[in-house]
């Protein structure tokens, strides 16, 4: 059990979970640095111009007392998801750094236009850290204390288990160039058998692989956060059908590159961070998820009854 904090954080990725284990972990961040940005109000309509308003995800940790970070989670080495690792790493004290060995490089010449250099040289080098933080490369199928078991090696403890990838699929990916094909992929387990979907920016490849080998830990999950922000390059053909999710959450990305299709045509429920800001999602329910998001306007428009709940900081419209 836990509460999930899927942020707003402009065109890339940020999780963050609080465990009951009162560990942090954090997946990705996004829009981490100190920049103040000025945008046109937002809109009363069906576009509701959220992913003009995004959060800063150090702020927000900090806003919410937090000093220290058990585990970050880098899902691969794109920039929208490290956009802002230096400053991370530099507030908070981070204890273990998944990292995927993929040996992607990066012209030192290139425009970076909207991200930091600093961030991808303060990547390289935590990544080959000796000391702290303790860098783990874990695959598919493996198991360790605290993440999936507990110190006497039950299963359970901060209840993550991983999906993607294989040696094989970061080997592709160093050899394609193509580095979502080692994103991670994480099943998060919570006490009250619910199951939710972490899926990075995982494609075609890495999903082929889940069903094959993970069929029965993906099907009919409870809430998905759709592969590469909801885009059509995420997943495959097939992988809607079988995990069926009640609810998916999408990221921040232009609406012609979003696959709004593929859950409309099934009937799939899903929420945006452009409509609804940062969305807060407490597992700890005994009848269910209870759903929360910080855009007052769209809780209203979703859940006329909404009312705002200071714990989590947010409008409540649903419980999964």
């Amino acid at each position: 059990m836990g509460i999930i904090h899927f942020l707003n954080v402009n065109e890339g990725d940020c999780i963050w979970i609080e465990h009951p284990s009162e560990h942090n972990t954090i997946i990705d961040i996004s829009n981490g640095q100190e920049v103040t940005n000025i945008f046109e109000s937002a809109s009363s309509s069906g576009n509701h111009n959220q992913k003009n308003y995004p959060v800063n995800p150090i702020e927000y940790l900090k806003d919410r007392n937090v000093s220290t970070i058990f585990r970050f989670v880098l899902t691969h080495p794109d920039m929208d998801h490290m956009d802002g690792i230096k400053d991370l790493f530099e507030t908070f004290e981070v204890l273990n750094f998944w990292d995927t060995e993929n040996t992607k490089v990066m012209d030192d010449n290139m425009s970076w236009g909207r991200y930091d250099k600093a961030d991808w040289d303060f990547y390289q080098e935590i990544r080959t850290s000796l000391s702290s933080p303790k860098v783990l490369n874990l695959y598919a199928g493996q198991k360790g204390k605290y993440y999936n078991q507990t110190e006497d090696g039950k299963s359970g403890a901060d209840g993550l288990y991983l999906l993607a990838p294989t040696t094989d699929l970061v080997a592709e990916a160093n050899k394609s160039k193509d580095y979502n094909d080692c994103s991670y992929v994480i099943l998060y387990r919570t006490g009250n058998n619910k199951k939710i979907i972490f899926a990075g920016d995982s494609a075609e490849k890495t999903w082929n692989y889940i069903l094959e080998n993970h069929e029965e830990d993906v099907k009919d999950v409870d809430i998905l956060i759709a592969p590469h922000h909801g885009r059509k390059t995420g997943g495959n053909d097939e992988y809607l059908d079988v995990l069926n999710p009640k609810l998916t959450l999408f990221g921040n990305a232009k609406s012609e590159y979003l696959d709004y299709s593929s859950w409309n045509n099934r009937g799939l429920d899903h929420i945006t961070n452009n409509q609804a800001n940062c969305i807060i999602i407490n597992t700890n329910g005994e009848s269910g998820m209870d759903v929360y998001v910080t855009y007052e306007v769209f809780a209203k428009k979703r859940n006329p009854d909404t009312f705002y709940d200071e714990t989590y900081g947010g409008w409540y419209i649903m419980t999964i």
